[in-house]
């Protein structure tokens, strides 16, 4: 197997799957402007702060903005801004600029309004865009994938085909000298001890306990807080103890690096290739963001049938329900579940996928139907009456 891809070389050394320009709504007034932006601009993503234009308690989602400008699969990053709010965009356009990329900014009011700022934002659109025409892929190092990992529309045969194989890959990806980290710790409920005993460190271990602990409390505020679809009850899981236990197979068998956090203080990243849990989201698009903000350049998704995109960072979709497999899907682990396959050969096809989209390839819904870049972030307010606070 390959231990290279070709990827956009970046200044701070990282390498890029694909190449596009990241226009940031820094408050919502401002996303029909970048909108219209990006519909002149060919391989534009647009991602906009629906929260409020407040800096103070959005401090989270911010930092998830900044993190994702310097995402290797962007180019250029251009910022706007109202003018009226308290996040000054130069917040996102700083830290990219200090990262080697090209970034600018515009407020509304000061650029003498709406008509005025979509018209030079597309001329500023236009410079990062050519700036992004100009760089050509390179032979990169398979050292410097980042590959996130997520369920969603869980079933029966999740944990016993889609799961067990993006595992199995993510192994071997490891063996190669990649890096894949997984997230969703509430769905991780009940496998505190196996997922200790993997951990590099007794330290790792503890925070991986604290960490799940934490976001139990998170989401059972309130008794009868849903933590599981209806599509995961149909398809046959019960409990969320259950759940997770064809969850946690999705994370392969390899030593667990660390636990990186993600908060309004924290946004910690891999320090060396391996495999890690994150505090990325178990909510599907804010998940996307999370993975881009730690430097992911693409997901690998498990599901019965379900899916999501991510305009940032492509989505590589796996099933095992023969009954609702679709086209969607980019590969078909069915086999397993009437062992007419493997969880080996399966593994195989995966990582083939994996660094034939590194390589340019699109997955089987990159650039069909929308999906938004939608931010997540915890409240920092209920953070403190239920007595979380960030370590």
């Amino acid at each position: 197997m390959t231990a290279t891809f070709k990827g956009y070389p970046r200044p701070n050394g990282t390498f890029g799957i694909r190449n596009h320009v990241m226009i940031v709504a820094i408050d919502e007034c401002c996303e029909g402007i970048a909108r219209n932006i990006s519909k002149e601009i060919e391989g534009s993503v647009v991602v906009t702060n629906h929260y409020t234009c407040m800096y103070g308690g959005n401090e989270e989602m911010i930092d998830t903005i900044i993190h994702t400008g310097i995402n290797p699969n962007i180019a250029g990053v251009l910022v706007i801004a109202m003018g009226c709010g308290s996040i000054d965009p130069e917040l996102v356009a700083g830290p990219v600029r200090a990262e080697g990329l090209p970034a600018h900014t515009l407020t509304v009011i000061k650029n003498k309004g709406t008509i005025e700022t979509i018209k030079d934002g597309i001329e500023l659109a236009k410079q990062l865009k050519a700036h992004a025409d100009g760089i050509e892929r390179v032979d990169a190092p398979v050292s410097a994938l980042r590959i996130g990992i997520k369920c969603g529309g869980s079933d029966t045969s999740s944990g016993l085909a889609s799961n067990p194989s993006v595992g199995a890959a993510s192994d071997k990806l490891i063996d190669l000298g990649a890096t894949t980290m997984a997230g969703e710790l509430l769905e991780l409920l009940g496998c505190e001890d196996i997922l200790k005993a993997r951990s590099v460190s007794p330290e790792v271990g503890d925070k991986i306990e604290r960490l799940i602990a934490e976001d139990l409390k998170r989401w059972h505020v309130i008794e009868g807080t849903e933590t599981m679809s209806i599509g995961n009850s149909v398809g046959g899981l019960t409990t969320i103890d259950e759940k997770s236990q064809g969850a946690m197979h999705k994370t392969g068998s390899r030593p667990i690096q660390d636990c990186l956090r993600i908060s309004h203080i924290h946004r910690e990243k891999p320090t060396t290739p391996g495999f890690y849990l994150t505090e990325t989201t178990m909510l599907c698009g804010g998940s996307a963001m999370h993975f881009a903000s730690l430097g992911a350049q693409l997901i690998l998704w498990t599901a019965g049938a379900a899916g999501f995109n991510n305009s940032i960072v492509p989505v590589i979709r796996v099933s095992g329900n023969s009954s609702l497999i679709t086209a969607d899907m980019d590969i078909n682990a069915c086999g397993i579940m009437d062992a007419t396959d493997t969880i080996d050969n399966v593994s195989n096809k995966i990582v083939e996928r994996v660094f034939a989209v590194a390589n340019g390839d699109k997955t089987n819904l990159e650039g069909v139907g929308y999906a938004y870049a939608s931010l997540y972030q915890k409240d920092q307010r209920l953070e403190h009456v239920i007595g979380i606070c960030p370590q």
